[in-house]
């Protein structure tokens, strides 16, 4: 007897890889999150982090400097995805600390494009997270508890 998928139930979760152990720490203990993206550019969280702080500061330079840092966060986050599987679809948990980096930077740059005029990309960054499987509030909450 052969068994067979559930076709309906859609793509598996995308897991990604814990490629920056060391990013993450750094940024727990307070390291300068520049320092961190220096060391390690490749990680969509030192961005995430660092496009945060731009956004706190409530100035419009701040809203174009988180807008570079979150889309470069955003751009290094979808080829880990693509590395780890992900096709375009499916849901990408919060809960899996490695895909909270790209999650977050998703969700700032919905914000910094929202501050800087680009709606139809704040829009669709926010509609990629709800596909994600995820909410901006459940994606905010990573970011008060990391702090």
């Amino acid at each position: 007897m052969s068994t067979h998928d559930n076709l309906l139930q859609g793509p598996a979760p995308t897991l990604l890889p814990d490629d920056f152990p060391a990013a993450r720490e750094r940024l727990s203990s307070g390291d300068d999150p520049v320092d961190v993206a220096a060391g390690a550019p490749a990680s969509s969280l030192v961005w995430a982090v660092l496009a945060e702080g731009a956004l706190a500061t409530g100035s419009a330079s701040g809203n174009v400097e988180a807008y570079a840092y979150a889309r470069t966060g955003y751009h290094r986050g979808l080829d880990v995805l693509r590395r780890a599987g992900w096709r375009g679809q499916g849901p990408i948990p919060a809960s899996h600390v490695p895909n909270q980096g790209f999650l977050r930077a998703l969700l700032a740059l919905s914000e910094a494009a929202h501050l800087i005029g680009e709606e139809d990309e704040a829009e669709r960054c926010a509609k990629f997270l709800v596909d994600s499987g995820t909410s901006v509030d459940e994606v905010r909450a990573l970011t008060l508890t990391t702090k």
